[in-house]
């Protein structure tokens, strides 16, 4: 299987090394970053964005908002088929099915960093056969659980594993003050350890999230709720929240 990643960052990276590929080739903006993926990756070259050369399988590994407009320009690239990798199902999905018409096309979503990976991976097929099941094989012997599901199950599990788990534990990050360590907690030592988690990673990653899934609003919502709240009140609240 002859493979294009159009975006050489991590993602693209991390596909290219597990989706079961013989050859790949790295399609990037910077084609020196395109250049040093292809470097780090067994039987792979760079080509530039623009390329004419036609290849089985097209994955675009973009920031979500760029997806439907990467998938426009390269999907008559791919032979076989396209797929992304991109981290939203809606606007993916309906690019693919316009884009990549005649072609298996499918959407991946790793739930982890590459560096933490195998984990959970769900996808959409939007168009199955051979190629889609052969990455999927592939991914899935990598270690990464594989699981179907639908655009709005996706989107909507988003708004509240991303989104709101996201807001919840930034606004922590902001809300706190230093204290000397021998004060931790087993609540409060954890929390530090998923800012520092997040605070590690590529913020522009984490405000695609904020501007494409909601969730965030209703965080806020929460938190003055519990912080304005009575003793009755919070007792109710604390109820309703093991619930």
């Amino acid at each position: 299987m002859q493979l294009l990643v159009v975006g050489a960052g991590e993602m693209g990276r991390w596909f290219a090394r597990h989706s079961g590929a013989d050859a790949v080739a790295f399609a990037d903006r910077d084609h020196g970053v395109a250049r040093e993926a292809a470097a780090a990756t067994n039987d792979a070259t760079a080509v530039p964005l623009d390329t004419d050369e036609r290849f089985d399988v097209v994955c675009v590994a973009v920031p979500m908002t760029a997806v439907p407009d990467v998938i426009a320009e390269h999907a008559a690239k791919a032979t076989e088929a396209v797929v992304d990798v991109s981290g939203e199902m809606r606007d993916s999905v309906a690019a693919l099915s316009t884009h990549a018409e005649g072609r298996e096309r499918a959407s991946f979503h790793p739930l982890f960093s590459a560096s933490n990976a195998p984990g959970n991976l769900p996808v959409v097929v939007d168009s199955d056969g051979p190629t889609v099941d052969a990455i999927r094989e592939s991914l899935s012997a990598a270690g990464n659980d594989v699981f179907e599901t639908t655009p709005e199950e996706h989107d909507r599990a988003m708004e509240t594993v991303q989104a709101r788990a996201h807001t919840a534990v930034l606004a922590y990050a902001l809300a706190a003050e230093e204290v000397d360590p021998r004060f931790q907690t087993n609540l409060s030592e954890p929390l530090d350890e998923l800012v520092d988690r997040i605070a590690g990673n590529t913020p522009e990653v984490y405000a695609e999230i904020q501007d494409r899934f909601r969730g965030g609003d209703s965080v806020a919502e929460a938190a003055r709720a519990l912080s304005e709240a009575d003793r009755e009140t919070f007792l109710d609240l604390y109820e309703e929240a093991g619930r």
